[in-house]
C-alpha cells in the first residue's frame, strides 16, 4: 500500500525554508517526495493534510522512557514551589501507608522553595514512619527517613561509597540527604520491581510520549530496575507490535558486556545504543565536577563518579566490543576527565562518542572536542530550570562557557536535543521554546544569556537532524528525502511562523511512525 501525503506544507529540514508538495510513502519508508502531479499515479492512496503542517519525527535525545512512565503514576513533587506545600502533599500521599511499604516521591527541587529547604530525615520521620525515598529532581540525590536508613545500614559509622556522599550533621550523624552513589544504599532496598509493572509504567510512557509527537527516543533505563533483562524485556513487550515508536537504548556499564553477550533487541524498533558511564553528578546537587570550588560553597568542586583509570578502563572495555560510549557529564573538569578518557582509546570508525549535557565547559575543552567524533546531548529546559539561580553556584566569570548552546553550533559541533526526563518535562515544545527563547515560558525578559538563543531552525533541527546524527542515522533519519524512515510529527500550525509564543500553543494533529499513524488528535 503507498500512501501520498500531500496538501500542507512538508519541511525537508535538509535546509532552512525547505519544502515539498507531497510525500509517498510505503513499507515504513519515504519512497519519493516531489511534486503531488508527478507522485499521484503511483499512490494507492491519499492523505490530505488539510493545511496541517509536518516536520520528521521529532526525537528525544536524551530522556528515561521507564522513569517518565513512573513519574506519571507515582506522587509527582516536581512543581511543588514551597516546602511547607511539599511537607502538605507528603502527609497527604503517605497517610495510609502499611508500615513496611515503602513511600517513593519524585522530582522535589530546592531551589524551587523560596527558603531552599533540605528536610532532614527527623521532619520526614514525623510524616511517616514507613520507608521514604524521595527522588530530587537531578535524580543525583535522595531523601530517605530514619526507616529507610536503618533498612540499608546507615549509621554514624557507614563510610561514604566511593562516587558519593552521606550528607551529615555537626554530630556526624545521616541527615537522609544521600547524594550519587550514596543513593544506591537505600534503592538498593527497594524491593524489585515486576516485569509488569515495568511494561505498565513503559505503556504509559510511550502513549504520553506520542501524544506530544515524539516518534522515538534514546532512553537509558537499564541499569535501574534490577537485572537488565526485565526493562528490556518490557521493551519488547510494549514495542513494535501494535504500538510503533523508536527505542534507541542506552546500555549501563554495569550491565554492558552481559548485554553484548546475550541481550537481543527487537529492531527497528528497539535497538542498542552505546555503553553508559556517569563522570560526575549535578550542579543542583553540587556535584557536577568543577575544576574550581563552587562559587556558592567554596569547600567543595563536586564528585568524581569513577578514577581517573577506572574511567578509562571502562572506556576500553566497550571498545573490545566495537561500541561507542555516552558519558553523562556536566562540569569541566568532568569533561576534562571524560576527553582524557576518549582520546586514549579513540571511537570505532562508523560510531560516535555522546557527551550528554555538556553544560559547564572551557574553550580548550571545546578546541579538544572539535578534534574527536563526538555529539552533544543538549536539554535546552535546563536553561529555564537553572536560572537565574545557577549563577550562585557558578559565579558569573565561568558564564561565557555555560549553557552555550549557540556557540557550539557555530564552532560546528553535532548537536542534539532531549529532555533528560522525568527530570525535564518531555514535551519537545518545552525544549524548543527554551531554545529559542532561553526564558519560562510567557516570561518577557531577553532570555537567560540572551546571546545563546537558537534559530527555530536550529532548535528543531536539534529534535530531528541531531537526534538521527547522535545514533549515526542521518542517511536513513531525520529529514524528508527518499528512502528515509516515514516518521513524520505533525502540527496544526507552522512552528517556523508568527509569535514565538504560538510554539508553545501548537496542537500535535497527528504522530507517523514507519508510515502508520500512532497517534492521532481527537482520536
Amino acid at each position: 500500500m503507498k500512501s501520498l501525503w500531500h496538501g500542507g506544507n512538508i519541511y525537508t529540514m535538509a535546509a532552512e525554508g525547505e519544502t515539498v508538495e507531497a510525500v509517498l510513502v510505503s513499507d515504513g519508508k519515504i519512497e519519493a517526495v516531489g511534486l503531488y502531479s508527478d507522485l499521484i499515479e503511483r499512490a494507492d492512496k491519499q492523505i490530505d493534510l488539510n493545511g496541517k503542517v509536518l516536520y520528521p519525527g521529532f526525537v528525544d535525545s536524551h530522556m528515561h522512557m521507564i522513569g517518565h512512565g513512573e513519574k506519571l503514576l507515582r506522587v509527582d513533587l516536581s512543581k511543588i514551589d514551597s516546602s511547607d506545600d511539599m511537607k502538605q502533599q507528603l502527609i497527604k500521599s503517605t497517610v495510609d501507608l502499611e508500615a513496611d511499604e515503602w513511600f517513593i516521591g519524585e522530582g522535589w527541587n530546592e531551589n524551587n522553595f523560596p527558603d531552599r529547604k533540605i528536610f532532614h530525615r527527623f521532619e520526614l520521620d514525623e510524616i511517616s514512619e514507613s520507608p521514604m525515598l524521595l527522588k530530587r529532581v537531578c535524580r543525583h540525590a535522595i531523601l530517605a527517613n530514619s526507616s529507610a536508613l536503618a533498612l540499608a545500614g546507615i549509621t554514624k559509622e557507614t563510610p561514604d561509597p566511593e562516587g558519593g556522599l552521606i550528607v551529615r550533621d555537626a554530630d556526624g550523624e545521616p541527615t537522609g540527604y544521600l547524594l550519587d552513589a550514596a543513593q544506591e544504599l537505600v534503592s538498593d532496598k527497594v524491593p524489585e520491581v515486576s516485569v509488569e509493572y515495568l511494561t505498565q509504567a513503559l505503556q504509559t510512557s510511550v502513549d504520553d510520549l506520542l501524544a506530544l509527537g515524539l516518534t522515538g527516543a534514546h532512553t537509558e533505563d537499564m541499569g535501574y530496575y534490577g537485572h537488565y533483562s526485565k526493562p528490556l524485556q518490557a521493551f519488547k513487550n510494549v514495542l513494535g507490535k501494535e504500538t510503533k515508536f523508536r527505542a534507541h537504548l542506552l546500555r549501563a556499564h554495569s550491565a554492558f558486556e552481559e548485554m553484548m553477550e546475550h541481550a537481543s533487541y527487537l529492531e527497528p524498533f528497539v535497538d542498542p545504543g552505546p555503553m553508559k558511564i556517569f563522570a560526575d553528578g549535578s550542579i543542583g546537587g553540587r556535584t557536577a565536577l568543577l575544576s574550581k570550588p563552587y562559587n556558592d560553597d567554596p569547600s567543595t568542586v563536586g564528585v568524581a563518579i569513577h578514577s581517573d583509570d577506572e574511567l578509562k578502563r571502562l572506556v576500553s572495555i566497550a571498545r573490545k566490543h566495537g561500541e561507542a560510549v555516552a558519558i553523562h557529564v556536566i562540569g569541566d573538569l568532568g569533561m576534562e576527565k571524560a576527553l582524557d578518557a576518549i582520546e586514549s582509546h579513540p571511537v570505532p570508525q562508523g560510531k560516535r562518542d555522546r557527551l550528554i549535557h555538556s553544560m559547564v565547559l572551557r574553550e580548550d575543552l571545546v578546541e579538544r572536542m572539535e578534534k574527536v567524533d563526538v555529539v552533544l546531548d543538549l536539554q535546552p529546559s535546563f536553561v529555564t530550570s537553572d536560572f537565574p539561580w545557577v549563577v550562585e553556584r557558578l559565579g558569573e566569570e565561568r558564564l561565557e562557557w555555560s549553557y552555550t548552546w549557540k556557540k557550539l553550533l557555530d564552532r560546528g559541533l553535532i548537536c542534539a536535543g532531549g529532555s533528560d526526563a522525568p527530570i525535564e518535562e518531555v514535551d519537545p515544545k518545552l525544549g524548543i521554546y527554551a531554545a529559542v527563547t532561553r526564558r519560562k515560558p510567557y516570561e518577557s525578559h531577553e532570555g537567560f544569556l540572551p546571546e545563546e538563543k537558537l534559530s527555530r531552525f536550529e532548535a528543531i533541527q536539534l529534535y530531528t537532524t541531531g537526534s538521527a546524527a547522535a545514533i549515526f542515522k542521518e542517511s536513513s533519519r531525520g529529514l524528508i528525502a527518499q528512502s528515509f524512515d516515514a516518521d513524520f510529527t505533525i502540527f496544526d500550525r507552522d512552528l517556523f511562523e508568527g509569535d514565538v509564543e504560538q510554539l508553545l500553543e501548537a496542537n500535535v494533529e497527528l504522530t507517523i511512525v514507519a508510515g502508520e499513524i500512532m497517534f492521532e488528535r481527537g482520536d
